[in-house]
């Protein structure tokens, strides 16, 4: 893992939300006609700050970054001069302060939806829905599932992507009910098989559609070397462009595919490799890299297949839909991604789904350095993602979030009057105790993930 990469692409991403969704709060109050008083990207002592704009806001980057806030001009917090009350915040209507509060986490939300209307537009090139042989015991063994079928459809509803399959997978899964997917062989017959995942656990984690199998088709290719990464394994060794790889360890192969599954376990030891070069035998040795994802370490020797390009456009396609199209699926994407986040959410307090789901700051790191390393299109997509989840989470009607907030002025606006001071300040006990166990949880998660 390249600690440094893995840090900064966290870094920006969260920078990017977290001013996103105070520019949501800062903009609508001032439209509001509030005053604004600082806009902190951070918490605690300032590392930066200058005043500028009408009101002579201050704009600061604090020392503890996990967070931000909008201060505004509030008779709570402070004397307010006379010719200032009416852009007190506590003195605007309860409609004003509802959308000053809710303009946060709303301006998360509308940020994935101009992402993913972008990327749509744009296209993007995704691994098709083709299935391989699933493992007996599996649900989809039992549907009847073959190597090599392509999901058209699940639920009636047409299916272009593996992405797309996995999402509609974790969605039943963590409902705990049936899919009923349409598949198409290579002798173009099109068989409906039903998928019962109500046995396969509410956890969404990477080995979910293992669980399912329903895992990816890996098509047989030789062993012949296409690519020697620099400063690889394989280039130490003495590996080159064209070589076929007979064995490894001691272990006859003559698919890739079994290669690297062999290669993954032999992280960090110094093996024999055996290649054919030019009609001869040659046995060199290699001194397999460690490589570390997800909290897990695997072996790599640097190499790639020599590519197929009749191979690709049977594993990949490219989705792409015209402006209008886009906008649609972004919203309805975002949208599910959302409900989605708080039907998990609600099945966690209630026990049905494990508290094994919530991920903390390390995980989400940990994704944001893999997506940024897989390329712009992932890394933007991991953006817009934990953007909805900013969003959901904010909206959550726990005091101290937004959420909070927008509960007490709802029961303002049913009881005629403000919530009492009283109230508020054990509600901010309450609230301040739930957030720190969702962090226990979520740090507790972290660790077992890095190290279990």
């Amino acid at each position: 893992m390249n600690l440094p990469f893995y840090i900064g692409a966290f870094a920006l991403a969260l920078g990017i939300l977290i001013t996103v969704h105070e520019l949501g709060h800062y903009s609508v109050a001032r439209l509001c006609g509030v005053k604004v008083l600082r806009f902190s990207i951070g918490f605690g002592r300032a590392l930066w700050s200058r005043r500028a704009g009408p009101d002579q806001t201050e704009w600061a980057l604090a020392v503890f970054p996990l967070g931000g806030y909008v201060k505004m001009l509030d008779e709570r917090e402070g004397e307010v001069a006379a010719h200032e009350l009416h852009r007190a915040f506590n003195r605007q209507s309860i409609g004003r302060r509802f959308a000053i509060v809710a303009a946060g986490p709303i301006a998360n939300f509308l940020l994935a939806i101009v992402v993913y209307w972008g990327l749509f537009m744009h296209g993007m090139e995704e691994p098709r829905p083709l299935l391989a042989a699933p493992a007996a015991g599996t649900p989809a063994a039992f549907a009847g599932v073959a190597d090599g079928d392509l999901v058209r459809k699940v639920d009636g509803e047409d299916i272009l992507s593996s992405q797309e399959l996995r999402w509609r997978v974790a969605q039943a899964a963590v409902e705990g009910r049936a899919i009923q997917i349409e598949t198409i062989n290579d002798a173009h017959e099109i068989s409906v098989r039903r998928i019962d995942l109500s046995a396969v656990g509410s956890d969404v984690d990477a080995t979910l559609m293992e669980r399912a199998g329903l895992l990816p088709y890996r098509p047989r290719m030789p062993t012949v070397v296409g690519t020697v990464s620099e400063g690889s394994a394989a280039e130490k060794a003495g590996m080159r462009i064209g070589d076929r790889v007979l064995a490894v360890s001691g272990q006859s192969l003559d698919d890739w595919g079994d290669m690297v599954k062999v290669v993954r376990e032999l992280a960090g030891r110094t093996v024999p490799v055996r290649v054919l070069r030019d009609g001869r035998e040659l046995e060199l040795q290699a001194e397999v890299a460690t490589v570390e994802e997800g909290g897990q370490r695997f072996g790599r020797l640097g190499i790639g297949p020599t590519p197929d390009p009749t191979l690709r456009d049977r594993l990949f396609v490219e989705v792409r839909h015209d402006v209008f199209d886009a906008l649609g699926l972004a919203i309805s994407q975002t949208w599910d991604t959302a409900t989605f986040s708080l039907k998990a959410f609600g099945r966690m307090l209630t026990g049905e789904l494990s508290w094994r789901n919530l991920s903390g700051p390390v995980t989400i790191a940990d994704y944001a350095g893999q997506s940024a390393a897989m390329g712009a299109t992932h890394y933007i997509k991991f953006i817009a993602l934990i953007s909805i989840s900013l969003g959901v989470l904010n909206l959550l009607p726990i005091p101290l979030l937004d959420g909070g907030h927008l509960m007490y002025y709802t029961i303002e606006f049913l009881k005629g009057g403000p919530v009492s001071e009283r109230v508020m300040e054990i509600g901010q006990q309450v609230g301040l105790a739930i957030l720190l166990m969702l962090m226990a949880f979520a740090f507790y998660n972290d660790i077992n993930r890095l190290f279990g």
